[in-house]
Order: C-alpha cells, then sequence, then structure tokens
C-alpha cells in the first residue's frame, strides 16, 4: 500500500480527510478504568502509592526521588559542548521569541469609577517529561523558559527513572539530557517519577511532592488520560493528539524537500498524520515515489509506513484558492508553505498551529530551535486554540471600585437589569447603599 493521491473534485478529498480526523476520536475504555485507580490510590496513599507503582511498572524505585539543583547543574557542565551550546542557544531563540508574549495590567479611572486588571504568574507548575530512551530536552526548553518568563514561582518537574544496573545492584537514574535541559530552563524542582501516578501526585500532592496548580508536558496514553481526568482539579494546557503536518506546494517545490518533511512527522506514531496539497499532478507522483525511497533509510520506516498507508493524504488541487481553503478546514498542527514568495499566503490562513514558510523552514526548526513553541493544538484545535506560551503560565484579576456618587448614578440601569431577571436580592444591594 502507498499514500493515498486525490485529485479534488469538492467532495471526495473531504471524505478522506473526515475519515482522517477521526483516528484521535477513539477512547479505551480499559485505560480510563485504570487511570482512574492510579489516581485514587495516589491521593489516598500519596508516596506509598508512588514507590509501588514504580516496583510494578518499572521494576523498582529511586533512594532518593528528588534531583537536587546541583544535579541538574553538574549535568549540563558533564554534557558534550555540541549538546550543551545546541541547548543554550536554542533556549536563547525559545526566550527571545517568548518575551514578546509577556502582559501587563490596565487600569482605566474616571467619574469615580476605577476598573483594573492585574496579570500574575501561577505559583506553582507542574511539568511532566518522557524519560528513559523516549528523553525529550527540547519539551524541557518549550515548556519551562514560557513558564519562566511569565512569572511562575515554582516549576516542579516529574519525569521517569531509567534502571541502571540489575538485582541488588539496581540504581534508578534520571537521563542525563533530560537534567541538562532543566538546569538551563530554570526548573526549581525534580522528581523521579512517572506515568499517571506522577500527574495525580502533581494534581494531589503528596508527601514529597506539592500540589500544583497546572500540568503541562506530554507523555503516552496513560499520562494524556490522566491529565484530562484531573482537568478542573487542576489545570492543564491541552489534550495533544497524534502529531500532523500539512504541505502547501506549487510546481516549482521540490519533492526531496516535501517527503522529508512528511516523513518527519509520520515517524512519530502510527496515528500520525501527513498531508500534501498541491496544484502539480506530477509534483504529486514525484513525492509518492520520493517517500517510497526514503522510507527505506529510516530507524522507524515501519511506523511512517503505517502512519502513511492508512493517514497520509496528497490532493491535487484545482487553484491555490483551493489549497488554502483545505487548509484551513484540516486546521493542522504544522503547515508548511512552499510556494512561490511564501509570506504572501499567510494572510489567507487562518487555522494552523504553526506556519513555516519557504524551502529553508522545515518543521523540525520548529521543534528544536527557531524558538516558536512546539507544543501546538492538533485535530483540528487550531480553529479555536494556540501554541503553548507565556499567557498559558499566568492568570488574569479583575477589580472595581466605584464612588458613592459613581454608583448613584448606576443605580436605577442596575436594579432595572437585577430585577428583570429575577433577582430581588441583588437589586436590594444596591438600594441598601442609599436607605
Amino acid at each position: 500500500m502507498s499514500i493515498r493521491i486525490v485529485h479534488a473534485d469538492g467532495a471526495q478529498e473531504y471524505a478522506v480527510i473526515e475519515r482522517i480526523e477521526t483516528r484521535a476520536e477513539t477512547r479505551d475504555r480499559e485505560t480510563e478504568e485504570v487511570v482512574r485507580a492510579i489516581i485514587r490510590d495516589v491521593r489516598e496513599n500519596g508516596d506509598d502509592a508512588l514507590r509501588a507503582y514504580g516496583r510494578r511498572f518499572d521494576g523498582g524505585f529511586p533512594a532518593e526521588q528528588e534531583v537536587g539543583r546541583d544535579a541538574l547543574a553538574a549535568a549540563l557542565a558533564e554534557a558534550t559542548p555540541a549538546f550543551r551550546g545546541a541547548l543554550e542557544r536554542a533556549a536563547d531563540n525559545i526566550r527571545r521569541y517568548h518575551e514578546h508574549q509577556i502582559c501587563e495590567g490596565y487600569e482605566i479611572a474616571e467619574k469615580g469609577v476605577t476598573l483594573g486588571q492585574t496579570v500574575r504568574g501561577l505559583a506553582r507548575v507542574g511539568l511532566y517529561v518522557p524519560g528513559g530512551t523516549a528523553a525529550y530536552p527540547s519539551t524541557v526548553l518549550m515548556n519551562g523558559i514560557p513558564a519562566k518568563l511569565a512569572g511562575v514561582s515554582e516549576l516542579i518537574m516529574v519525569t521517569p527513572p531509567s534502571m541502571i544496573g540489575e538485582g541488588a545492584n539496581a540504581r534508578f537514574e534520571a537521563n542525563p539530557d533530560i537534567l541538562a535541559a532543566a538546569c538551563v530552563a530554570g526548573v526549581d524542582r525534580l522528581f523521579l517519577t512517572g506515568g499517571a501516578q506522577a500527574v495525580a501526585a502533581l494534581a494531589y500532592g503528596t508527601e514529597s511532592i506539592p500540589r500544583v496548580d497546572k500540568i503541562v508536558g506530554p507523555g503516552n496514553i496513560f499520562v494524556a488520560t490522566a491529565k484530562r481526568l484531573l482537568f478542573g482539579k487542576v489545570d492543564i494546557e491541552m489534550i495533544a493528539g497524534p502529531s500532523e503536518i500539512l504541505v502547501m506546494a506549487d510546481a516549482g517545490a521540490r519533492a526531496a524537500y516535501i517527503a522529508a518533511d512528511m516523513l518527519s512527522q509520520a515517524e512519530h506514531d502510527r496515528n500520525a498524520a501527513a498531508f500534501l496539497l498541491t496544484t502539480s499532478a506530477e509534483l504529486a507522483a514525484a513525492v509518492a515515489d520520493e517517500l517510497e525511497r526514503r522510507l527505506g533509510g529510516l530507524a522507524r520506516a515501519e511506523i511512517a509506513r503505517a502512519s502513511l498507508d492508512h493517514f497520509g493524504l496528497i490532493v491535487v488541487c484545482r487553484s491555490a484558492e483551493e489549497m488554502c481553503a483545505l487548509a484551513n478546514r484540516i486546521a493542522p498542527e504544522h503547515l508548511e508553505i512552499l510556494m512561490e514568495d511564501p509570506m504572501s499566503y499567510l494572510g489567507r490562513i487562518e487555522n494552523a498551529g504553526s506556519v513555516f514558510c519557504g524551502p529553508y523552514a522545515p518543521e523540525p526548526l520548529g521543534d528544536y530551535f527557531a524558538g516558536t513553541n512546539h507544543v501546538l493544538p492538533t485535530g483540528g484545535a487550531a480553529r479555536f486554540a494556540s501554541p503553548l506560551g507565556v499567557y498559558d503560565f499566568v492568570k488574569r484579576m479583575s477589580y472595581t471600585h466605584y464612588t458613592r456618587e459613581a454608583l448613584a448614578a448606576a443605580r436605577d440601569d442596575i436594579i432595572e437589569l437585577a430585577e428583570r431577571e429575577g433577582f430581588g436580592a441583588h437589586a436590594d444591594a444596591i438600594r441598601a447603599r442609599f436607605e
């Protein structure tokens, strides 16, 4: 089986897109039941539950659950110069981009009325970071740096440890790349625990892990389910679905670039989706061939092939306008514009998580280095949701002050509205000031 090519006719391409969109809609009831039980156990038994799940799922539990700040600094100092330099340069770019998102409160004062809004960083945020072989230092930077710029007082990170050795000699350690990134991002405290139990610990607090106000960061289906179930007890940034990329390309685009970029997302997950919209049937065929050629050299070829076979799609469109309309309909997590004068198309794009313009702005640039955030809405959520940013780590509070004269001027209007809604006590609270 190879990637499907569809010639747009206003119907069949939408039918295929709608089928692809259902890939993230199914929920595993068995997983949810397991996660509910874990959450309940951690809420009731705290650290004892964390130790029990560590022995059950990971083969043991670290003697020291918290990793001190000295260990974070040591991991950064011991990192290779190339890795440390890459981390620090990426962090500088992320910080420079997100500094522009910092917002301040305001105040309006006139005729005895003062209205205002304060903006404050959340007191404590929890960051979940996968560990072991699936270690993502870029995730630490993308979540941690905006949080600290927002003024978050305490950033608490949890990450699963890796088991080193066997039997009585086994020890549990954090991935050193994760520790180095945590130092660069400004993580305040770090605990070695993972899975749904770690999310529950952040939400409720345990004897060791403090309770947080918001939980961010990616994870497996158990982590994602725990975040969804605990939303309301704590805030979360989003429920992320499978990754996706959409490329818009004209006849002048290079098939090799397009295929490489589509595969960069297809290798994430069997449920990842990769789309190409183009006005060139020749380019569509060339990209399909290039995908087959490049698949053979990938370490994650089996995953990427499953993604392309089931959720890959190339649509040959009748015009650039049709391409833009389809892109807005799909509302992709990542959108690449490989068109002549790509910046001119930005005004036509309404729904996308992050847009990459031109042949030298491939999607992995945003994943790691450019500075834009790689935590993005998926599954069409870009119609109403935004990339993670500083604004996700603040809360706003309004305040009001009226003089007696100002309230007197508004008295009749307030009483009219309150009584129209049937709330007499509301109206009386106004009258009482003038009795």
